[in-house]
Protein backbone atom coordinates (compact mmCIF):
# COMPACT_ATOMS: atom_id res chain seq x y z
CA UNK A 1 0.00 0.00 0.00
CA UNK A 2 1.93 3.02 -0.96
CA UNK A 3 0.89 6.26 0.62
CA UNK A 4 -1.75 8.23 -1.33
CA UNK A 5 -3.31 4.56 -1.12
CA UNK A 6 -3.03 4.72 2.61
CA UNK A 7 -4.20 8.07 3.00
CA UNK A 8 -7.66 7.42 0.82
CA UNK A 9 -8.45 4.50 2.75
CA UNK A 10 -7.69 5.91 5.99
CA UNK A 11 -10.17 9.16 4.95
CA UNK A 12 -13.24 6.39 3.64
CA UNK A 13 -12.64 4.17 7.27
CA UNK A 14 -10.99 0.93 5.11
CA UNK A 15 -8.48 -0.84 6.45
CA UNK A 16 -4.73 0.52 6.16
CA UNK A 17 -1.51 -1.64 6.41
CA UNK A 18 -0.66 0.81 9.21
CA UNK A 19 -1.81 4.75 10.09
CA UNK A 20 -0.77 7.61 8.09
CA UNK A 21 1.40 10.24 9.01
CA UNK A 22 1.25 13.52 7.16
CA UNK A 23 3.23 16.23 9.48
CA UNK A 24 2.67 19.25 8.18
CA UNK A 25 6.27 20.13 7.23
CA UNK A 26 6.44 23.36 5.08
CA UNK A 27 8.76 26.01 5.89
CA UNK A 28 10.79 23.23 7.91
CA UNK A 29 11.67 21.40 4.64
CA UNK A 30 13.76 24.57 3.70
CA UNK A 31 15.57 24.59 7.40
CA UNK A 32 15.86 21.33 6.80
CA UNK A 33 18.02 20.83 3.65
CA UNK A 34 19.93 24.10 4.49
CA UNK A 35 17.68 26.52 2.31
CA UNK A 36 17.17 30.34 3.86
CA UNK A 37 13.32 30.26 4.08
CA UNK A 38 13.18 33.57 2.09
CA UNK A 39 14.48 32.00 -1.03
CA UNK A 40 12.64 28.54 -0.60
CA UNK A 41 8.86 30.71 -0.91
CA UNK A 42 9.70 32.42 -3.86
CA UNK A 43 10.97 29.91 -5.53
CA UNK A 44 9.19 26.84 -7.17
CA UNK A 45 11.31 24.70 -8.29
CA UNK A 46 13.70 24.83 -5.02
CA UNK A 47 10.75 24.46 -2.41
CA UNK A 48 9.42 21.22 -4.40
CA UNK A 49 13.53 19.82 -4.16
CA UNK A 50 13.12 20.42 -0.64
CA UNK A 51 9.69 19.33 0.13
CA UNK A 52 11.31 15.94 -1.53
CA UNK A 53 14.79 15.93 0.45
CA UNK A 54 12.42 15.74 3.74
CA UNK A 55 10.15 13.32 2.06
CA UNK A 56 12.95 11.27 1.82
CA UNK A 57 14.23 12.01 5.08
CA UNK A 58 11.08 11.26 7.15
CA UNK A 59 9.20 8.66 4.77
CA UNK A 60 6.14 10.11 5.54
CA UNK A 61 3.38 10.06 3.74
CA UNK A 62 2.55 13.21 1.75
CA UNK A 63 4.67 16.29 -0.04
CA UNK A 64 3.38 19.89 0.26
CA UNK A 65 3.30 22.28 -2.38
CA UNK A 66 2.47 25.60 -0.62
CA UNK A 67 4.49 28.52 0.17
CA UNK A 68 2.68 31.06 2.85
CA UNK A 69 -0.54 32.05 3.86
CA UNK A 70 -0.08 35.28 1.95
CA UNK A 71 0.01 34.28 -1.46
CA UNK A 72 -3.23 35.28 -2.74
CA UNK A 73 -3.22 38.48 -0.65
CA UNK A 74 -0.22 39.76 -2.72
CA UNK A 75 -0.93 38.17 -5.79
CA UNK A 76 -4.44 40.53 -5.78
CA UNK A 77 -2.08 43.85 -4.62
CA UNK A 78 -1.22 43.55 -1.22
CA UNK A 79 2.30 44.29 -0.82
CA UNK A 80 4.52 42.24 1.43
CA UNK A 81 7.52 42.76 3.67
CA UNK A 82 10.04 39.49 3.04
CA UNK A 83 12.67 38.16 5.67
CA UNK A 84 15.36 36.11 4.84
CA UNK A 85 14.89 33.59 7.60
CA UNK A 86 11.03 34.48 7.94
CA UNK A 87 7.62 33.99 6.45
CA UNK A 88 6.48 37.12 5.27
CA UNK A 89 4.19 39.82 6.81
CA UNK A 90 2.04 41.70 4.84
CA UNK A 91 2.91 45.54 4.66
CA UNK A 92 -0.23 47.17 3.27
CA UNK A 93 -3.62 45.64 2.66
CA UNK A 94 -5.03 45.71 -0.77
CA UNK A 95 -8.70 46.89 0.74
CA UNK A 96 -7.17 49.27 3.21
CA UNK A 97 -8.71 52.70 2.95
CA UNK A 98 -10.89 53.59 0.15
CA UNK A 99 -9.95 51.17 -2.45
CA UNK A 100 -13.12 49.18 -3.27
CA UNK A 101 -13.99 45.75 -4.21
CA UNK A 102 -15.35 46.26 -7.50
CA UNK A 103 -11.50 47.32 -8.37
CA UNK A 104 -10.51 43.84 -7.75
CA UNK A 105 -10.39 41.08 -10.30
CA UNK A 106 -9.83 37.18 -9.50
CA UNK A 107 -6.14 36.69 -10.34
CA UNK A 108 -4.75 34.34 -12.97
CA UNK A 109 -2.73 31.77 -11.40
CA UNK A 110 -0.77 31.46 -14.40
CA UNK A 111 0.55 34.58 -14.16
CA UNK A 112 -0.38 36.68 -11.07
CA UNK A 113 2.79 37.01 -7.48
CA UNK A 114 4.08 34.15 -6.67
CA UNK A 115 1.02 32.10 -7.70
CA UNK A 116 2.86 30.45 -11.11
CA UNK A 117 5.81 29.58 -8.67
CA UNK A 118 3.24 27.33 -6.70
CA UNK A 119 1.88 25.67 -9.32
CA UNK A 120 5.82 24.76 -10.95
CA UNK A 121 5.84 23.51 -7.43
CA UNK A 122 2.77 20.88 -7.98
CA UNK A 123 3.99 19.84 -11.24
CA UNK A 124 7.51 19.07 -10.08
CA UNK A 125 6.50 17.12 -7.18
CA UNK A 126 3.69 15.36 -9.09
CA UNK A 127 6.38 14.62 -11.89
CA UNK A 128 8.27 12.82 -9.12
CA UNK A 129 6.28 11.25 -6.87
CA UNK A 130 3.26 10.52 -9.68
CA UNK A 131 0.08 8.24 -7.38
CA UNK A 132 2.15 6.89 -5.07
CA UNK A 133 2.46 10.14 -2.75
CA UNK A 134 -0.33 12.65 -1.86
CA UNK A 135 1.06 16.20 -3.72
CA UNK A 136 -1.25 18.64 -1.40
CA UNK A 137 -1.55 22.48 -2.37
CA UNK A 138 -3.23 24.84 -0.39
CA UNK A 139 -5.72 27.93 -0.86
CA UNK A 140 -7.07 30.20 1.78
CA UNK A 141 -10.51 29.80 3.32
CA UNK A 142 -12.50 32.79 2.06
CA UNK A 143 -12.99 34.63 6.19
CA UNK A 144 -9.17 34.49 5.85
CA UNK A 145 -8.51 35.89 2.52
CA UNK A 146 -11.27 38.13 3.37
CA UNK A 147 -9.09 39.70 6.27
CA UNK A 148 -5.81 39.43 4.24
CA UNK A 149 -7.25 41.91 1.70
CA UNK A 150 -8.58 44.25 4.49
CA UNK A 151 -6.60 43.58 7.76
CA UNK A 152 -8.58 41.45 10.25
CA UNK A 153 -10.01 44.58 12.60
CA UNK A 154 -10.85 46.02 9.60
CA UNK A 155 -12.93 42.81 7.66
CA UNK A 156 -14.58 42.52 11.28
CA UNK A 157 -16.37 46.16 11.63
CA UNK A 158 -17.28 45.66 8.40
CA UNK A 159 -18.73 42.34 9.03
CA UNK A 160 -20.78 44.18 11.20
CA UNK A 161 -21.77 47.85 10.25
CA UNK A 162 -22.00 46.42 6.64
CA UNK A 163 -22.93 42.55 6.21
CA UNK A 164 -24.28 43.37 2.59
CA UNK A 165 -20.59 44.43 1.57
CA UNK A 166 -18.83 41.55 3.88
CA UNK A 167 -20.97 38.96 2.13
CA UNK A 168 -19.90 39.86 -1.41
CA UNK A 169 -16.45 40.16 -0.40
CA UNK A 170 -16.61 36.44 0.66
CA UNK A 171 -18.40 35.57 -2.53
CA UNK A 172 -15.32 37.39 -4.00
CA UNK A 173 -12.34 35.71 -2.10
CA UNK A 174 -14.28 32.26 -2.50
CA UNK A 175 -14.12 32.40 -5.93
CA UNK A 176 -10.19 33.41 -6.15
CA UNK A 177 -9.72 30.05 -3.82
CA UNK A 178 -11.58 28.18 -6.26
CA UNK A 179 -9.80 29.48 -9.05
CA UNK A 180 -6.30 28.81 -7.53
CA UNK A 181 -6.79 25.19 -6.02
CA UNK A 182 -8.77 23.99 -9.38
CA UNK A 183 -5.53 25.46 -11.09
CA UNK A 184 -3.29 23.46 -8.53
CA UNK A 185 -4.96 20.53 -9.52
CA UNK A 186 -4.73 21.11 -12.96
CA UNK A 187 -0.84 21.49 -12.40
CA UNK A 188 -0.85 18.00 -10.76
CA UNK A 189 -1.49 18.57 -6.83
CA UNK A 190 -4.01 15.57 -5.68
CA UNK A 191 -5.44 18.25 -3.51
CA UNK A 192 -5.47 21.81 -2.12
CA UNK A 193 -5.85 22.20 1.72
CA UNK A 194 -8.49 25.04 2.88
CA UNK A 195 -6.43 26.77 5.81
CA UNK A 196 -9.07 29.00 7.29
CA UNK A 197 -7.96 30.68 10.51
CA UNK A 198 -9.34 33.63 10.64
CA UNK A 199 -12.57 31.27 10.65
CA UNK A 200 -11.70 30.04 14.03
CA UNK A 201 -15.02 30.59 16.77
CA UNK A 202 -11.89 32.58 19.10
CA UNK A 203 -12.33 34.91 15.48
CA UNK A 204 -16.01 34.80 14.85
CA UNK A 205 -18.95 33.56 16.75
CA UNK A 206 -20.46 30.22 15.29
CA UNK A 207 -23.85 31.50 14.33
CA UNK A 208 -21.59 34.12 11.68
CA UNK A 209 -20.00 31.02 10.66
CA UNK A 210 -22.81 29.01 9.70
CA UNK A 211 -24.73 31.97 8.02
CA UNK A 212 -21.72 33.62 6.06
CA UNK A 213 -18.82 31.18 6.16
CA UNK A 214 -20.77 28.03 5.67
CA UNK A 215 -22.07 28.51 1.84
CA UNK A 216 -18.73 29.61 0.42
CA UNK A 217 -16.55 26.92 2.07
CA UNK A 218 -19.45 24.57 0.83
CA UNK A 219 -19.16 25.92 -2.73
CA UNK A 220 -15.10 25.47 -2.65
CA UNK A 221 -15.00 22.19 -1.57
CA UNK A 222 -17.92 21.16 -4.34
CA UNK A 223 -15.73 22.64 -6.82
CA UNK A 224 -13.06 20.79 -5.77
CA UNK A 225 -14.60 17.29 -5.81
CA UNK A 226 -16.16 18.06 -8.85
CA UNK A 227 -12.96 18.44 -10.29
CA UNK A 228 -11.54 15.26 -9.28
CA UNK A 229 -10.29 16.02 -5.38
CA UNK A 230 -9.72 12.46 -3.52
CA UNK A 231 -9.86 14.07 -0.32
CA UNK A 232 -11.68 17.90 0.74
CA UNK A 233 -9.16 18.74 3.98
CA UNK A 234 -10.21 21.35 5.64
CA UNK A 235 -7.96 23.05 8.23
CA UNK A 236 -8.84 25.57 10.98
CA UNK A 237 -6.75 26.65 13.78
CA UNK A 238 -8.04 27.00 17.12
CA UNK A 239 -10.42 25.63 19.46
CA UNK A 240 -12.70 24.40 16.68
CA UNK A 241 -15.24 22.46 18.58
CA UNK A 242 -18.24 24.72 18.53
CA UNK A 243 -18.03 24.86 14.56
CA UNK A 244 -17.03 20.84 13.63
CA UNK A 245 -20.66 19.86 13.30
CA UNK A 246 -20.60 22.51 10.46
CA UNK A 247 -17.91 20.37 8.71
CA UNK A 248 -19.96 17.80 6.98
CA UNK A 249 -22.32 20.23 5.56
CA UNK A 250 -19.53 21.84 3.64
CA UNK A 251 -18.59 18.90 2.24
CA UNK A 252 -15.07 18.11 4.73
CA UNK A 253 -13.50 14.63 4.31
CA UNK A 254 -10.64 15.26 6.50
CA UNK A 255 -10.66 17.47 9.41
CA UNK A 256 -7.48 18.87 10.74
CA UNK A 257 -7.61 19.60 14.80
CA UNK A 258 -5.49 22.04 16.53
CA UNK A 259 -3.74 21.00 19.82
CA UNK A 260 -6.38 22.75 21.90
CA UNK A 261 -8.92 20.05 20.41
CA UNK A 262 -10.17 17.54 22.64
CA UNK A 263 -10.04 14.08 19.97
CA UNK A 264 -12.83 12.26 22.18
CA UNK A 265 -14.91 15.13 21.83
CA UNK A 266 -13.99 15.52 17.70
CA UNK A 267 -14.60 11.74 17.32
CA UNK A 268 -17.97 12.31 19.13
CA UNK A 269 -19.28 15.51 17.12
CA UNK A 270 -17.81 13.99 13.63
CA UNK A 271 -18.10 9.80 13.75
CA UNK A 272 -17.80 9.86 9.92
CA UNK A 273 -15.27 12.10 9.31
CA UNK A 274 -11.90 11.40 9.00
CA UNK A 275 -9.39 13.70 11.75
CA UNK A 276 -5.76 14.49 11.57
CA UNK A 277 -3.68 16.21 14.07
CA UNK A 278 -3.19 17.19 16.96
CA UNK A 279 0.46 17.08 18.85
CA UNK A 280 1.51 20.82 19.84
CA UNK A 281 3.64 22.26 17.16
CA UNK A 282 5.90 23.45 19.72
CA UNK A 283 6.33 20.32 21.14
CA UNK A 284 8.73 19.47 17.76
CA UNK A 285 10.87 22.47 18.62
CA UNK A 286 11.14 22.76 22.71
CA UNK A 287 10.18 18.99 23.27
CA UNK A 288 12.03 15.29 23.20
CA UNK A 289 11.69 12.34 20.94
CA UNK A 290 10.51 10.38 23.95
CA UNK A 291 7.70 12.84 24.58
CA UNK A 292 6.90 13.49 20.67
CA UNK A 293 6.46 9.56 21.01
CA UNK A 294 4.67 9.30 24.05
CA UNK A 295 1.74 11.92 22.69
CA UNK A 296 1.94 10.38 19.75
CA UNK A 297 1.03 6.48 20.61
CA UNK A 298 -1.41 8.30 22.91
CA UNK A 299 -3.45 9.40 20.09
CA UNK A 300 -2.65 6.32 18.12
CA UNK A 301 -4.26 4.10 21.01
CA UNK A 302 -6.95 6.20 21.24
CA UNK A 303 -8.12 5.87 17.37
CA UNK A 304 -6.81 2.16 17.51
CA UNK A 305 -10.88 1.14 17.15
CA UNK A 306 -12.07 3.39 15.28
CA UNK A 307 -9.98 4.09 12.33
CA UNK A 308 -10.36 7.30 10.17
CA UNK A 309 -7.10 9.07 11.44
CA UNK A 310 -4.23 10.12 10.33
CA UNK A 311 -1.58 11.32 12.32
CA UNK A 312 -0.12 14.77 11.87
CA UNK A 313 0.92 17.88 13.84
CA UNK A 314 -2.28 20.32 15.46
CA UNK A 315 -0.82 23.11 12.99
CA UNK A 316 2.44 23.62 10.57
CA UNK A 317 5.45 22.15 11.91
CA UNK A 318 7.83 25.29 13.05
CA UNK A 319 10.62 25.70 10.64
CA UNK A 320 13.04 25.42 13.47
CA UNK A 321 11.77 22.17 15.44
CA UNK A 322 14.06 19.47 16.16
CA UNK A 323 14.34 16.85 13.22
CA UNK A 324 14.55 14.34 15.76
CA UNK A 325 10.96 15.08 17.33
CA UNK A 326 9.46 14.44 13.78
CA UNK A 327 11.33 11.35 13.23
CA UNK A 328 9.41 10.09 16.61
CA UNK A 329 6.53 10.96 15.11
CA UNK A 330 6.56 9.23 12.44
CA UNK A 331 8.63 6.38 13.95
CA UNK A 332 5.37 5.74 16.26
CA UNK A 333 3.52 5.10 13.29
CA UNK A 334 5.70 2.17 12.78
CA UNK A 335 5.00 0.36 16.05
CA UNK A 336 3.25 -2.69 16.21
CA UNK A 337 -0.39 -2.10 16.40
Amino acid sequence: MNSLERVIAAVHFQPTDRVPVMPQVFGHAAVLAGVRLGAYLRDGALLARCQLHALAYYAYDAVFALMDVNVETEALGSTLTYHPDQYPSVRSYRLAGAAKLDTLAVPDPQRAGRMPEVLKAARILRQTVGRDVPVVGCVMGPMTLATQLLGIEAALYLAIDHPEQFADLLDFTAEVGMRFGLAQMEAGAHLPIVFDPSASPEVIPPAFYRELVLPRLTRVFTAFKQAGAPINWLHTAGMTTPILSFYPNAGVELANLDFCVDPQQAMQVLPQTCLDGNLKPLLFVEGTPAEVAAESLRLLHLFAHRGGFILSSGCEIPPESQPENIAALVHATRQPR
